[in-house]
């Protein structure tokens, strides 16, 4: 496995190696030690997800739990291609409200690592993708936190022109930054 830093450091993309022959490949997709080597520190993963879209376009996000319920994400497209994005919204952190994403698909197999303190979203680039995602924490709806997607003080570019986004009435009307009541401070 490859793992390599983003511009904001704590987020990881992930090349997991994949070993072929006539028949196919194999890939290891997950392997603690490895994340706990490259510096990982958000705890242990406690439940799969799989996320289904049918349309290019939809943007799930921007989602986060607040404390002491929050939750790393580890995630992986399986079928499509998705621009998975991640928002550092960790109060004096020097990369608050900047974001780094990366394209994620089941022919690049990448992964990305977003640990807790970021906002997390991802926008399907293809028609019939199927994503899949580990969390360190169980699913608390009483711990939800949105942030707005299309937020211009973030200046997302999702790769896609914004009028062909579409995302649920919850996620259209998320908080902006400006108006963020963040429970994650930064820790250097």
């Amino acid at each position: 496995m490859k793992i390599t830093p983003l511009a904001i450091p704590d987020v990881l993309l992930i090349a997991p190696v994949r070993h072929g022959d006539e028949r196919g490949w194999f890939s290891e997709t997950f392997r603690q030690s490895a994340l706990d080597e490259a510096g990982f520190k958000g705890g242990v993963f406690v439940q799969d997800n799989h996320v289904r879209s049918t349309t290019r376009g939809i943007v799930r996000g921007l989602h986060f739990q607040r404390p002491p319920l929050g939750q790393a994400k580890l995630l992986r497209c399986a079928r499509g291609a998705i621009f998975d994005v991640a928002v550092d919204i960790r109060v004096g952190s020097p990369t608050y409200g900047q974001w780094v994403g990366a394209e994620l698909s089941a022919d690049n197999a990448l992964q990305l690592l977003v640990p807790e303190g970021f906002a997390h979203g991802y926008c399907t680039l293809t028609d019939e993708c199927e994503v899949l995602y580990k969390v360190t924490g169980y699913y608390a709806p009483q711990a939800e936190g949105t942030l707005r997607f299309n937020d211009p003080a973030l200046a997302i570019d999702w790769t896609i022109p914004g009028t062909e986004l579409s995302a649920n009435a919850r996620d259209a009307a998320a908080p902006l930054l400006a108006d963020l009541a963040s429970p994650y401070v930064y820790e250097a």
